[in-house]
């Protein structure tokens, strides 16, 4: 079945972004609840909030009972106001640029529109630098990754009383 829609979730912290192609919005729950589960396991951060539009793929009795026993809230933004999902509408415009950019250039159909967003993508997660903290998406990620994996292993080689180091 043809993928159809482009799902793009972007990390607070690092500016970060995964990308799912969807064929209907019915797979948003699905996609949404596989993801937050192993990037909480991955990243050793729990997922406090979730920012999306008004969209009914967000709202829905499955997301709700998934969002209520993660404790995850969600903020919604006002239906037609795509000022108050800055960044959300930012990325998404970015990465559809940039991939009709490398179809026009590449002279390719549009049928690889996905594999140029997802191309797209994974060059912005590590290339663009975040100005505050000249760092591109990736670095601060992983930087994020690297922090909570070294204080764990610290803890667990020191036991609960470090003063004797």
């Amino acid at each position: 079945m043809k993928k159809m829609y482009c799902l793009v979730v972007t990390d607070d912290f690092s500016r970060f972004s995964w990308v799912f192609f969807l064929a209907t919005k019915d797979e948003t729950s699905g996609i949404l609840k596989a993801f937050i589960t192993g990037i909480e396991n991955q990243i050793n951060h729990k997922v406090k909030i979730i920012r999306c539009d008004n969209g009914t793929e967000f709202k829905n009795k499955e997301m709700n009972q998934f969002c209520e026993m993660k404790g995850i809230k969600r903020e919604f933004s006002v239906a037609r106001t795509p000022q108050q999902n800055g960044v959300a509408e930012r990325k998404n415009r970015t990465l559809i640029e940039a991939a009709r950019t490398m179809l026009a250039d590449s002279k390719l159909p549009t049928t690889f529109w996905a594999e140029a967003v997802n191309t797209a993508c994974y060059v912005q997660n590590r290339v663009l630098v975040i100005k505050p903290h000249n760092k591109t998406p990736l670095m601060r990620i992983r930087l994020r990754i690297y922090v909570e994996v070294s204080m764990a292993l610290h803890q667990n080689f020191c036991g609960n009383d470090c003063s004797s180091i």
